[in-house]
């Protein structure tokens, strides 16, 4: 199992499903894309933003549960995908032992971002459904040292030169505005 976070919680344009984007927390860093619903968006959005709602919605009421029985959320995990539909489980534990919950990924990213559980993807899912994020852009190195001084002493010498017509204002109108 690998270690991810939330990245991302978007809409995917051509459907306006909302998609949620977990991250492999460890490099190499694959993307996890995961279309879920509306209102499991809306539990995300509030868990990873630290809001609530004024009234409880149903991932804080199953925390609340599991808590007020002695239980507690321990982890959450992204098990399998088969044609496209994605598997999770919850683990738990209580006065009555460990249990493992089959639950669908979304409420478990919910659930365990709402009680700080750790989530993990297992490599299988992420070897078929992971995607290697788009790589960094290379910082332009076109330019030398004696290049990049020549065009810093150009600059300020249009710095020290610009005047305010130079933008089409006019400094006598604008002080006349200001007097009025």
């Amino acid at each position: 199992m690998k270690l991810v976070e939330l990245a991302a919680l978007v809409v995917e344009t051509n459907s306006g499903m909302p998609v949620v984007v977990l991250r492999e927390h460890d490099a190499p860093h694959r993307l996890l894309s995961i279309f879920i619903g509306g209102p499991e968006a809306t539990s995300i959005a509030l868990a990873a933003s630290g809001q609530r709602s004024p009234r409880p919605l149903t991932h804080d009421l199953m925390a609340t549960l599991v808590g007020s029985l002695d239980g507690a959320i321990d982890k959450a995990e992204i098990t399998e995908v088969s044609d496209g539909a994605f598997f999770a489980s919850l683990a738990l534990h209580g006065p009555t032992g460990e249990q493992r919950l089959d639950t669908r990924p979304s409420d478990a990213i919910a659930l365990a971002m709402r009680v700080g559980a750790p989530l993990y993807v297992s490599e299988a899912v992420l070897a078929e459904a992971g995607t290697l994020p788009p790589p960094e852009p290379e910082p332009d190195s076109t330019m030398d040292d004696a290049a990049i001084d020549h065009a810093v002493d150009e600059f300020r010498v249009f710095l020290d030169d610009i005047q305010p017509e130079h933008f089409g204002a006019d400094p006598a109108a604008d002080q006349a505005d200001q007097a009025d």
